[in-house]
């Protein structure tokens, strides 16, 4: 078979193979890392913690730190710090003049601003434990128990947990280096698939408990892969724009005249709408606070995420977001400048300027279905539990776990499939090959 084939060509590469274990073994360390319980809580009194991060936008915060929010893990934080300080500093880099020139240095800028991200996911680490720990706190009396209290506690517990997020920031930084890569990436794919079993048996139960269960667990099946065939459409979708290249005749040779294609894709910016706005969203969780009685009517329903106007913030913020990421990241001007200079030219386009708007409303037209698509994905778990899905399966019915879930998996596939390429076996697929996301998310 095709598949026990690739498996065994697989084997067969020392370095892929070595990968592949590395990144094992990371996993396993990290997996255990989201099992070690703060030193002082019970973990019997965990069930009200639990109970608060089964939907909502708790139910991110556990779905991104692979249950470890809801165990009261040294890695209950997980990686959101650092992405929070990644979506800062990017956002600095477009206002700043000076970390603007450090983008234009190479390797020394990336490495300060890497630098500078690393120190403001500290200072969010130690603004996000305490809150954390209030929540903590609240849950267990809600529960009938208590936590040990006093300064040395909370400064203890805090130093353990912001350690324990700068621990899965280096697990997954490994990744990067000596496992399959996408390292970020990967960490939190492996939270979201954690929850993936756990939330399949417990759809399966309450289906089984109604008349015809089995036939809607068949069309839920069906509609999960449909939204899911439509996430990879929306990853690997793509404009062509054709390009010639004028004929040089150097000596008695003539070069050029060739016809090649741009690719622009169709949502360009990839996951990082959804990231940023969902990272938006956190904001009002953060300055309210943990505790629901603080809260009034609008804000637990708009928290709880089933509303009308969450899903409709964020799906506009989704949507500006695409449109600002995508001009961020992709350049008419720069792509327009090198057509130029290598003798390139869109046909029936002049080159230069007309070019460079040319490039810029092709990128409107296709940005802008990309956009909604996105949004509309993203909002999806709202309208599955309008139907009955549960809420921790309807997290898997789209969303940032959806999208992150798809472009992680392609690209991981994509490297593998380029390693077996390099040595001379066949890739994963029969014809054609992985097209992945073309680059980290961050």
């Amino acid at each position: 078979m095709k598949f026990i084939q690739t498996i065994r060509n697989i084997g067969k590469i020392e370095d892929l193979r070595n990968r592949l274990i590395t990144t094992v073994w990371l996993i396993v360390l990290y997996r255990l890392g989201t099992t070690i319980i703060l030193p002082g809580i019970d973990p019997a009194s965990l069930v009200a913690l639990r109970e608060q991060t089964r939907g909502g936008l708790m139910a991110l915060l556990d779905m991104f730190s692979g249950g470890a929010f809801s165990n009261a893990s040294i890695f209950a934080l997980g990686i959101m710090p650092y992405i929070s300080a990644s979506i800062v500093m990017q956002l600095m880099a477009i206002v700043v003049p000076s970390i603007q020139k450090m983008q234009r240095e190479g390797e020394s800028g990336r490495r300060k601003i890497n630098q500078w991200t690393r120190y403001l996911t500290v200072l969010i680490l130690l603004i996000q434990g305490p809150l954390y720990l209030v929540n903590l706190r609240t849950q267990l009396l809600n529960a009938g128990a208590a936590m040990p209290s006093g300064f040395w506690f909370s400064f203890s517990s805090t130093l353990y947990m912001a350690a324990g997020s700068m621990l899965t920031l280096w697990l997954g930084e490994r990744i990067t280096d000596k496992g399959v890569g996408n390292g970020v990436s990967f960490i939190i794919l492996v939270g979201i698939l954690a929850r993936l079993p756990q939330a399949f048996v417990a759809e399966l139960a309450l289906r089984f408990q109604l008349p015809g269960g089995l036939f809607v667990v068949i069309l839920e099946i069906i509609l999960l892969l449909l939204v899911m065939a439509g996430a990879i459409l929306l990853v690997q979708g793509t404009r062509r724009v054709p390009v010639q290249y004028a004929k040089r005749t150097i000596g008695n040779r003539q070069f050029g005249g060739a016809r090649q294609y741009i690719p622009l894709k169709v949502n360009a910016a990839n996951v990082m709408p959804i990231i940023f706005a969902q990272a938006i969203m956190f904001i009002p969780l953060s300055f309210i606070g943990f505790n629901p009685d603080k809260m009034s009517s609008f804000w637990q329903t708009f928290l709880a995420g089933q509303g009308f106007w969450y899903n409709f913030v964020f799906a506009v913020l989704i949507i500006l977001f695409t449109y600002f990421y995508t001009a961020v990241t992709i350049n008419p001007g720069q792509i327009a400048d090198e057509l130029k200079r290598s003798n390139g030219f869109v046909p029936g386009v002049k080159p230069g300027k007309s070019t460079k708007e040319y490039l810029d409303e092709v990128m409107s037209r296709i940005t802008l279905p990309g956009a909604i698509f996105l949004a509309l994905v993203a909002i999806m778990p709202a309208f599955a539990q309008m139907f009955g899905v549960s809420r921790e399966f309807s997290q898997f019915f789209g969303g940032t776990s959806l999208i992150i879930l798809v472009g992680v998996i392609l690209d991981t596939l994509q490297q593998i499939e380029s390693h077996l390429l390099q040595h001379h076996y066949d890739g994963l697929l029969e014809t054609g090959h992985i097209k992945g996301r073309q680059g980290n998310l961050y």
